[in-house]
């Protein structure tokens, strides 16, 4: 057998195995977290968009939601502005808030929109006062400075986009009834949306396998309560995985049917769970 009638094998081996998952999540919406490595990497740029494509093409409505925590750290750098986290989220002084706003909105948001066009795909860049779908609020308890707590998510929004056959690319800056961008974690975000348009699956990508044990190793599969219990306990959830894993679980409260923290290191990572028996991430389901 020659290796093009191996490799023809193999292809068939796949599209057989993503047929079941392909009719299961057709016309469903699958929120995505895009950040990470995932999104500094340009191969995994380009994987990860041509498979945004392929999953509208096959009638999957993927809501994609980007951070940029890297280029912001780089541009404020830049301008040698000091900055700190706490739990996972930026504190964000006035100062730094116009410089997170416009590298996520314009720089960002519209190089993944045109990546996603180069492939054939449509887009919607929802992003500043006017287009943007979160209404925020200060979220003044936490004393983070100009970090937001979302009001109301606008689903019309972006329903509409799905519905003209579009992608949605939204950045995780939130605006208040005074027109102030406010700076909102962005797992936070896409979770929050989730739960708004009452998704099949919310999948955040991270730069390690998935949520791990005690011992350091994955797990691949857990229930709600197993995540709260992991949650709870706090030895091994740290900086950003503590977001991820408290939006998952709010999500899942909230109506969404299952959530993934998923390794964007890994090339095709969102199709591998999405379409095979195969995840490479964790998997949370109530």
């Amino acid at each position: 057998m020659s290796i093009s009638e191996k490799n023809a094998i193999n292809i068939s081996k796949v599209l057989t195995e993503a047929l079941p998952y392909i009719r299961k999540f057709n016309n469903k919406i699958v929120v995505i977290k895009y950040g990470g490595n995932a999104m500094e990497n340009k191969v995994l740029q380009k994987n990860f968009a041509r498979d945004l494509v392929l999953m509208k093409t096959v009638g999957i409505h993927p809501v994609l939601i980007h951070g940029g925590g890297p280029q912001i750290d780089l541009e404020l750098n830049t301008k040698k502005i000091s900055f700190e986290f706490i739990n996972g989220i930026r504190k964000t002084s006035l100062e730094m808030i116009d410089i997170v706003q416009k590298v996520l909105d314009n720089k960002i948001n519209k190089s993944i929109s045109d990546l996603i066009q180069f492939w054939g795909g449509k887009t919607s860049r929802l992003v500043g006062k006017k287009n943007s779908p979160i209404n925020a609020v200060k979220d003044d308890k936490k004393n983070l400075g100009e970090v937001g707590k979302i009001k109301k998510i606008n689903r019309k929004k972006i329903l509409a986009c799905i519905k003209e056959g579009k992608i949605p690319i939204i950045s995780p800056i939130g605006w208040t009834s005074k027109k102030k961008p406010m700076n909102i974690n962005g797992d936070f975000v896409a979770c929050e949306i989730a739960a708004s348009l009452k998704a099949e699956k919310i999948i955040l990508l991270t730069d390690i396998s998935g949520v791990k044990d005690l011992e350091g190793k994955k797990i691949s599969t857990m229930t709600l309560k197993e995540a709260k219990k992991i949650l709870k306990d706090k030895k091994n959830i740290k900086g950003g995985m503590y977001p991820k894993l408290t939006g998952a679980i709010d999500c899942l409260e909230k109506g969404v049917k299952n959530a993934h923290i998923v390794d964007g290191r890994v090339p095709h990572s969102v199709l591998i769970e999405l379409l095979t028996d195969k995840g490479v991430g964790t998997w949370i389901s109530k």
